[in-house]
This record gives structure tokens, sequence and C-alpha cells, in this order.
């Protein structure tokens, strides 16, 4: 059976990141919560209809056209920091 649970002292950039989050996915921030604790703690647990989920929000996020060698690289720095 589900259980209940509380978080309090959520810092305000973890809370914009998983509400922004809850948005691209068309979530409510419960759900996404749950996924995102799910993802981490179960990784094996991620159906195939979610991974396609994800793939498909990842990709309606990226600008339309190509991207220039340019832009893959900024891409890249930016998602090591």
């Amino acid at each position: 059976m589900p259980t209940n649970l509380t978080l309090k002292n959520v810092p305000d950039e973890v809370y914009e990141r998983l509400k922004a989050s809850a948005e691209a996915h068309r979530r409510s921030l419960n759900s996404e919560a749950i996924v995102c604790l799910e993802s981490v703690l179960v990784p094996g647990n991620v159906g195939v209809t979610e991974r396609l989920s994800r793939a498909r929000a990842l990709r309606a996020a990226l600008p339309k056209g190509k991207f220039s060698a340019k832009d893959i690289a900024t891409f890249k720095r930016e998602g090591r920091q």
C-alpha cells in the first residue's frame, strides 16, 4: 500500500527544478517527485513507455533546426557543470 511522505526544507533551487521538470513532463509535482526517486533508487524499474516519454520530452525541448559544432560543444560544457 502506498505511503504518504512530507518533505520539509526543500532548497528553492531543487523545488524550482522539480517544478520545471514536472511541467515539462506534464506531471504533477508529486508524480514527478516519485519518478525522480524511482529513477535513483530503483533504476532498473523504468519501463519502455517511460523511457520513450522522456526521450520525446527531451527531443521536444530542443530548438528546431540543426546544431553547429560550436553549439554542440557549448551544450556539452554546460551539461558538465
